[in-house]
């Protein structure tokens, strides 16, 4: 065995490694957005599936949800980095760039929060509920003459749920998938896996 076929193991140097993307952990969710977001999910399923329409349980229910998604907008202007409309607010760069990283499987740490289609799917599902509030407040307060139409205005909204939250959840188990990053165990620990760019340096 010539010289030329032995390795130095011991010298770095001498060794040449790929540029490897490196994965690490981050907090992204914090325990307001975690709490708000399955608590209104529990809401919107039991008052879907479990309690009776017009009754007190149904719209303590409701008011409930209500009031878990003021709070999550008003701390959608003063909360951490990722709550903030500012971090996730769907705009046509943002939706190229989710693009772009969605072509690369990765997630990229300036895209941690929703992305561009999960944002509108937010916040239609946040509008929906407080169009449920308003007419079930106007409804039980008998403050407009015509009951019946508030009432299918109520029923409209309510049912464009059975529609938007199987979507939210296809959704996010495709995205899961496709990206390799579990986003709902993310919405329980609050925590993203970040894949870094490798490195363009020789």
């Amino acid at each position: 065995m010539s010289q030329k076929d032995i390795i130095d193991w011991g010298d770095d140097s001498s060794v040449h490694l790929p540029n490897i993307p490196k994965a690490r952990q981050v907090k992204v969710w914090d325990i307001l957005v975690r709490v708000t977001h399955w608590t209104v999910a529990a809401g919107i399923i039991a008052n879907l599936l479990f309690t009776e329409n017009g009754s007190e349980l149904h719209e303590y229910v409701g008011y409930t949800v209500l009031g878990l998604v003021v709070i999550r907008l008003l701390w959608g202007l003063v909360g951490t980095r990722y709550a903030r409309f500012t971090s996730f607010f769907p705009t046509p760069t943002r939706l190229k760039r989710h693009l772009s990283d969605l072509s690369v499987r990765r997630v990229d740490e300036q895209h941690l929060g929703h992305n561009p289609p999960a944002a509108m799917m937010m916040l239609s599902l946040w509008a929906v509920i407080i169009g449920l509030g308003i007419t079930g407040y106007l409804m039980e307060a008998e403050l407009l003459g015509n009951a019946d139409l508030l009432e299918e205005i109520h029923g409209l909204l309510a049912n464009s749920l059975y529609l938007l939250v199987p979507l939210h959840i296809i959704a996010a188990i495709a995205m899961s998938y496709w990206q390799r990053q579990n986003l709902i165990k993310s919405m329980i620990t609050g925590k993203k896996t970040v894949t870094a760019k490798p490195s363009t340096m020789t």
